[in-house]
C-alpha cells in the first residue's frame, strides 16, 4: 500500500513541474525596485491629466518610465523595450498612446495593453508598474 502511494505522490510532482517555463526572449529587463512620484500641477505634467497624453520620465527602471493617461486612470511601462538587448536605441519614445523605439526596426507598443502593434514576431509586452494616484501626485512603484 504504501508503494501506491508513492507513486501516486511522484506522478503528482512530476507532472507539475514542467509547465512554468519563462520565454527565453523576455529576460533583457532587470527586476528594478521603481518608487517614484511625479506632481500633477508641475508644467512639465500639465497635459497629463487629458486622455491620450503620455509623458516620459528618465532615470528610472531599466530605460525609464512612460506615463499614459486613458482618461479616468494612469498607466505606466517601463521605456526600455523588451524584445531588445538595451542599446541608445532601445529606449522607447512616447506618442500620445503608443511608444516606438530608436532602432531601426521601430517596434511599437500599445501604452494601454502594453501589447506590441506592429510586429507579430515580437513576443514581449512592456514591463507594468502600478499607479496610485494621491491628491495631484501619482505614485508610481512595483
Amino acid at each position: 500500500m504504501r508503494l501506491i502511494y508513492c507513486l501516486i505522490i511522484l506522478t503528482i510532482l512530476c507532472g507539475c513541474s514542467g509547465n512554468s517555463r519563462e520565454d527565453e526572449n523576455c529576460r533583457f529587463l532587470l527586476d528594478v525596485n521603481v518608487q517614484e512620484t511625479i506632481n500633477l500641477s508641475l508644467p512639465q505634467y500639465s497635459q497629463l491629466p487629458f486622455a491620450g497624453n503620455s509623458v516620459y520620465l528618465p532615470n528610472a527602471g531599466n530605460g525609464g518610465i512612460i506615463v499614459a493617461s486613458i482618461g479616468s486612470d494612469f498607466l505606466a511601462w517601463d521605456a526600455a523595450d523588451p524584445n531588445k538587448v538595451p542599446s541608445d536605441c532601445s529606449i522607447l519614445v512616447p506618442s500620445g498612446l503608443n511608444a516606438t523605439s530608436g532602432c531601426d526596426d521601430e517596434n511599437t507598443y500599445s501604452l494601454v495593453t502594453g501589447e506590441p502593434l506592429n510586429n507579430g514576431d515580437l513576443r514581449c509586452s512592456l514591463k507594468f508598474y502600478r499607479v496610485e494616484q494621491s491628491g495631484d501626485n501619482l505614485l508610481i512603484f512595483n
